[in-house]
């Protein structure tokens, strides 16, 4: 077994544990995973994006995104002046992302961001604007379609097997919490989960009202009793938990891509001094903890946007490649005497 067909055997058993734990404790599952691996991933994805220049063609094409960031923590920290931006900042930073992959010239990215800015004025009215790209943008897409879209690319351009089942499997798992009738009668939510998870619920929310589960009606961010008492309430947050853990895991199952032993020990070290104060915050106070890291999970989200559409590229290219990929005729072979 090869050493890619050994990495897609590791997440496929990653994928099958996130989901069984996923079935039995997906709150708990969730909020032990973002406060301890989430932090960890920020950090280490953030310094490999570094080291790659985000994949934009320009050197400083980051700071852009950097500063959309700034604003959208600024609004979630209460600073209401920058409400307007900050609302602009996911469409604004996603669309710009794709520019700085594509272009090199600095007035074509600025014509882009520019033509970015009006068309949000267009496409910022409707309800699709919000579900979109303030609430599932940064969170269930960002972890789990982008995530599935990773598995698909480099399935693709391995030629792998083993890939190829993985992202059956992952979708599986998925599917697998819609369609197996588990109630587990001895699970009890503690009020410090709910009270921990209250910030993150209207994800949830979002996701019944849009896929009509339960018939709930419209949100209503004050009544958490569909989520945390009704059995499509607990299977949705089997598939978020079961997502997010999965997400993380698969980024450090790339030890060959993260190679931590190359990693700066002066780097390293401050790494994992910040890694253990974020744990000490979210131990505190998981809603400190959520204020304090806000700005660090929406960075790493903005600057992986290039990323994700160099995936996104790569599949077309891969998949075009292979379809119209052209057949030397039989007459045309060299004939060896």
């Amino acid at each position: 077994m090869n050493e890619t067909a050994k990495l897609d055997t590791l997440n496929i058993g990653l994928m099958i544990l996130s989901c069984i734990i996923a079935f039995f404790i997906p709150f708990e599952l969730f909020l032990f995973s973002y406060a301890i691996l989430g932090p960890l991933h920020y950090l280490t994805e953030i310094s490999w994006l570094h080291q790659r220049n985000y994949f934009t063609k320009g050197k400083y094409d980051f700071l852009w995104l950097l500063l959309l960031v700034l604003f959208g923590t600024f609004s979630y920290l209460g600073f209401q002046q920058f409400n307007k931006v900050a609302k602009m900042a996911p469409y604004l930073g996603f669309l710009s992302a794709l520019a700085f992959y594509l272009l090199k010239d600095w007035y074509l990215k600025g014509l882009a961001i520019l033509l970015i800015i009006i068309s949000f004025t267009l496409i910022s009215k409707g309800e699709f604007y919000s579900i979109f790209f303030l609430i599932f943008l940064p969170t269930l897409i960002h972890v789990f379609i982008f995530t599935g879209l990773f598995i698909l690319f480099g399935a693709l351009k391995s030629k792998s097997v083993t890939g190829i089942l993985s992202l059956v499997v992952f979708v599986a798992c998925a599917l697998s919490f819609f369609f197996i009738n588990f109630t587990d009668t001895n699970y009890v939510i503690g009020e410090y989960v709910r009270g921990s998870y209250k910030d993150f619920s209207i994800v949830n929310h979002v996701f019944m009202n849009q896929l009509n589960l339960g018939d709930f009606g419209r949100i209503d961010p004050t009544d958490s009793s569909r989520i945390f008492d009704t059995s499509i309430g607990v299977t949705v947050m089997r598939f978020i938990a079961f997502a997010y853990t999965y997400h993380y895991l698969n980024w450090f199952s790339k030890t060959s891509i993260i190679q931590w032993h190359k990693v700066d020990k002066k780097y390293l070290v401050a790494t994992i001094l910040l890694w253990l104060s974020s744990i000490g915050l979210y131990a505190y106070n998981y809603h400190t903890g959520l204020k304090f890291l806000f700005f660090l999970s929406l960075l790493h989200v903005f600057l992986e946007f290039p990323l994700n559409f160099k995936s996104i590229i790569g599949i077309y290219q891969e998949i075009k490649n292979w379809i119209f990929v052209p057949k030397v005729p039989s007459s045309s072979k060299v004939k060896v005497k």
